[in-house]
């Protein structure tokens, strides 16, 4: 299986159920910008990020590998989306103010795309990547079947790449001139079907469909039903994002978020 186009067997799902970014990351993320000329969205998927930096940017090059993705993502007068690799060269040296990666990042060969990342970005320019942990919902009953889901389930079909995610980004290689950002929640699901259309697009949900032929989700339906009726969390769901954030070349600054 080719991981990275794993989404795309599933692109109408992924686009109908992975949430918007919230509008207060892209005002932070455009002030921090040297301009708001051009942003790259790297590993755009179906342009979740991509229509959040549309109305603070001029143009938005959105690149992802899968064209079924692609073909979904919504389209704005100033996004140029494009089939390419994460490491390959766009033609964009030193003219990129700001690098978006939305629940991406961890797909890529790292030294490589940090590389054509220090290529593409000006002087002073930001990049940004974040993710989300699994959604945890604050409700004890819940959140313990999601826990058995997550774990004893789906388990063997979690990626190598998930010690990123699951550990919030912390471990990220990230070799520019770092800031701590504020903290941005965004909202997830405002019912239970909303919260398991969201699961339903994790990756390891999609592999133990394709290996084992069955969905994940209806082996927990009943308990996760349960679950919610007996200590039901509060709605709507909203989760933490964790991001890392850093310039190239360390300009002078003291931001801090």
């Amino acid at each position: 299986m080719n991981q990275a186009t794993l989404f795309g067997h599933e692109a109408n799902r992924y686009f109908a159920a992975r949430p918007r970014y919230p509008d207060e990351l892209f005002e932070w993320l455009s002030g921090l910008a040297p301009a708001r000329e051009l942003a790259w969205d790297c590993g755009a998927g179906s342009g979740q990020a991509a229509l959040g930096l549309a109305p603070h940017f001029s143009k938005i090059v959105a690149t992802d590998v899968d064209d079924r993705q692609l073909a979904l993502a919504p389209r704005r007068p100033n996004i140029e989306y494009r089939r390419a690799e994460a490491e390959a060269d766009l033609g964009l040296d030193e003219a990129v103010d700001l690098i978006a990666c939305g629940c991406s990042i961890h797909w890529f060969n790292l030294p490589a795309f940090y590389q054509r990342a220090s290529q593409a970005l000006k002087r002073g320019g930001v990049i940004a990547a974040w993710t989300y942990d699994w959604p945890w919902t604050g409700s004890g009953a819940v959140d313990a079947v999601l826990r058995k889901l997550r774990e004893d389930i789906l388990g063997p079909f979690w990626g190598e790449n998930s010690v990123h995610y699951f550990g919030r980004y912390r471990n990220l290689p990230f070799p520019f001139s770092e800031i701590e950002p504020p903290q941005f929640r965004m909202e997830i699901a405002g019912s239970r079907e909303e919260l398991s259309g969201f699961l339903a697009t994790w990756s390891a949900l999609l592999k133990f469909r394709q290996h084992s032929g069955e969905d994940a989700l209806a082996l927990f339906a009943r308990e996760l039903s349960e679950a919610w009726a007996l200590e039901p969390p509060a709605l709507p769901l909203r989760v933490p994002l964790h991001m890392r954030c850093g310039f190239k070349q360390g300009p002078d600054t003291t931001a801090s978020g």
